[in-house]
């Protein structure tokens, strides 16, 4: 093989996958990081709080948490089954916490604790103050200098033109601070609208990558290996379609960049692949642009289909929620778009707090036909196209469970994620008198998270569970550890932040 160039370790990707590129420069190795887009950060930088579910981590002990490993790995196991191998799982839960040990002796870094619920409630040891996440502390954009134009997001900027903040926060605020920590290093070098396309097998071995930039494409070897964090295929409609990923890829939260090359250059030589009609989903509210994007916090209403009846806890942890539509949607139960309906303590718009891609004109979403507003229920049941009695009988039968304060029909509020926005209170809020307001939704997704899989070094294995020398994978380029499910907030992110990290250890053992 005719080289262009030589490093240690190829990076894809510049999401969580950073922190593997960070640990392999601090060790001593030369390291090269590829970035398909303009912009660093992938869906991480997309993340609004940034979190990490690493239980007793320093930052929790310094915060005096109680937990123990043994419960944190009670409750990851409980919630995810035998869908993914328990080695995987424990390497997870009980590893987290010495990857945070290893960045804060580092000043570019630094973590507050975030309580935030774990999503599955009623498993045994779930932790229901929250206090096994943890996220960034802000970070000034002056602080990285030029660099602080690259990083991606917010979405209201790459979607709506909105100017950037000057201070980066959540996901945005950890990919600053390993772009920061990274600065410190002259053996790592960042290369964005640099795509990897071709892996190169050398006697068995991933020896190298073959690169694409502005039609170019460079050979570069890799004397330990590369490591792939590009994160998932979300947005190629074709791999979607493929594998049975429900959704669309207009509707995703991924970077248009995310279309799976990393994987099918993995596939081509031989990785196995798991969970790839999976993804992290959440419900979608639509917006005047007809993309449905992922939204929490709801401070009132309910969902009802197109029977104008209620189907689900709007609460429920966002993952929870989309799957139970995606499952009413294969059977045939809800159809697409589906409703919240709500009363005018918020006005015309929706009460929703976190919509992630912020609400524009409310006139723009009823030109669009996706909000409306009636004196009585009957008649926006008759705007949005349900029967009228059932939808009467819906809010009825809503506001009744609401003064009882408990949710008989689906449990809202039966969980502590479920009362996490509205301190602890339960979130039934009864409708009161008109007029009353429809609000269009849809099914979205963080990314898909089927991918490679691994072991707990996260080198990639074949069919028959051979590691492939030289090929590890990260974040959502990886088979996620946590199978099916989404045991709580930061798993996506943590998961990512720990397996680039392992595989660079890894690496540096070659």
């Amino acid at each position: 093989m005719n080289w262009d160039e030589e490093v240690d370790v190829l990076v894809a990707g510049s999401g969580g996958g950073l922190c593997g590129a960070y640990t392999a420069a601090r060790e001593g190795l030369t390291v090269a990081v590829v970035e398909a887009t303009g912009e660093f950060g992938g869906t991480t930088a997309y993340s609004g709080g940034g979190g990490l579910w690493f239980p007793c981590n320093p930052v929790l002990r310094r915060a005096g948490v109680d937990d123990t490993l043994d419960d944190a790995l009670t409750y990851f196991r409980a919630v995810v089954g035998d869908r993914t191998p328990a080695e995987l799982q424990e390497t997870y839960v009980c590893r987290g916490g010495a990857v945070i040990e290893y960045l804060e002796q580092d000043d570019s870094f630094s973590f507050e604790v975030f309580p935030w619920p774990d999503y599955f409630g009623k498993a045994p040891k779930a932790r229901l103050d929250g206090k096994r996440h943890i996220v960034p502390t802000p970070l000034r954009a002056d602080r990285l200098g030029a660099l602080s134009d690259s990083v991606r997001g917010p979405l209201a900027t790459d979607r709506l033109g909105a100017e950037r903040p000057r201070t980066l926060i959540g996901g945005r605020a950890l990919i600053g601070r390993f772009l920061l920590g990274l600065s410190k290093y002259p053996n790592a070098s960042l290369r964005l609208n640099t795509a990897l396309d071709e892996l190169i097998v050398e006697d068995g071995t991933v020896t190298g990558a073959v690169v694409e930039r502005e039609g170019v494409r460079t050979a570069i070897r890799a004397r330990r290996g590369i490591i792939l964090a590009a994160g998932g295929f979300e947005g190629n409609e074709e791999l979607r379609e493929r594998y049975g990923v429900p959704g669309t890829a207009r509707d995703t939260m991924g970077p248009w960049g995310n279309v799976g090359r990393a994987h099918q250059a993995a596939i081509t030589i031989g990785a196995d692949t798991d969970l790839m009609d999976q993804a992290w989903w959440s419900p979608g509210m639509i917006h005047p642009d007809g993309r449905a994007a992922f939204a929490l916090w709801f401070t009132g209403g309910l969902f009802v289909n197109q029977d104008g009846v209620r189907f689900v806890d709007e609460s429920a942890p966002y993952d929870r929620v989309g799957r139970e539509i995606i499952d009413q949607m294969r059977s045939g139960a809800t159809t697409l778009p589906y409703w919240m309906i709500y009363d005018d303590t918020t006005g015309v718009v929706p009460p929703v707090q976190a919509t992630n891609v912020p609400m524009v004109e409310p006139e723009k979403y009823e030109a669009a036909g996706l909000w409306h507003t009636a004196q009585t229920i009957e008649q926006l049941a008759a705007l949005i196209g349900v029967p009228g009695q059932a939808l009467v009988a819906t809010v009825e039968r809503f506001n009744e469970l609401a003064e009882r304060g408990h949710d008989e029909d689906f449990g809202r509020g039966d969980e502590a994620y479920d009362r996490a926005f509205s301190e602890g209170r339960s979130p039934l809020v009864p409708l009161g008198a008109g007029p009353y307001h429809a609000a269009a939704f849809g099914i979205s997704d963080l990314g898909t998270k089927g991918g490679l899989r691994t072991d707990v070094a996260a080198r990639v294995l074949t069919a028959s569970g051979e590691p492939i020398p030289g090929l590890y994978a990260a974040g959502n380029t990886m088979a996620a550890v946590s199978g099916t499910v989404y045991p709580g907030g930061g798993n996506p992110i943590g998961a990512s932040v720990l397996f680039s990290h392992l595989a660079a250890l890894d690496l540096l053992a070659r």
